[in-house]
């Protein structure tokens, strides 16, 4: 399943940061869904309905960008050989897994909290939750970019350019777009 024969506890560990972030993240989509049916109309915050097929496309190209550069971290990535910019070994990509996962996870649940008690601290916690998963997005792209060895080469291009359609979906989209016109 892994490169290199043994598998190394920080894969291991990544593995389950996806799989539990993962489930959170669709968990809470699903739960949203289900106690608020008219969901698919209020989560739009305000973006034109001449701009929502452009989220609709970014939504499939970041997951796809997103499997595209896990693909790379989990299976083309040896641990124990991997440097970041010099300084960061395996570890920081774990990091940033969570910091992109875990407030995707919160954001559904926050969205809604705000729009059942409109209020300034609801509204910036929704706006901090999507400006983190950017700046973690862009935190992956920059790691990707600076990860020694960059083994096999096609790999490395597929995960970089999958990094920079999820960056467009979370950091402009999502983080600016979004968040400027989403009113509770």
């Amino acid at each position: 399943m892994f490169s290199g024969g043994s598998v190394d506890a920080r894969k291991w560990l990544m593995l389950w940061i996806n799989l539990l972030g993962g489930a959170a993240v669709l968990g809470s989509y699903a739960h949203g869904f289900r106690t608020h049916t008219d969901a698919g109309r209020v989560l739009w915050g305000g973006v034109p309905e001449s701009m929502r097929p452009f989220y609709t496309v970014g939504m499939f190209v970041a997951a796809a960008g997103y499997f595209a550069f896990t693909y790379f971290v989990l299976f083309r990535l040896d641990p124990s050989a991997v440097r970041v910019g010099g300084r960061f070994g395996f570890g920081l990509f774990n990091a940033v897994y969570a910091a992109i996962l875990i407030p995707s996870a919160l954001w559904m649940p926050l969205t809604f909290r705000t729009l059942q008690q409109t209020g300034l601290l609801w509204l910036w916690a929704v706006r901090i939750v999507l400006v983190t998963v950017a700046w973690a997005s862009l935190g992956m792209l920059l790691a990707l970019l600076h990860v020694e060895p960059r083994q096999p080469a096609w790999a490395h291009c597929v995960a970089v350019a999958g990094c920079v359609g999820f960056c467009i979906q979370t950091g402009i989209l999502d983080a600016i777009v979004w968040t400027s016109l989403f009113r509770p």
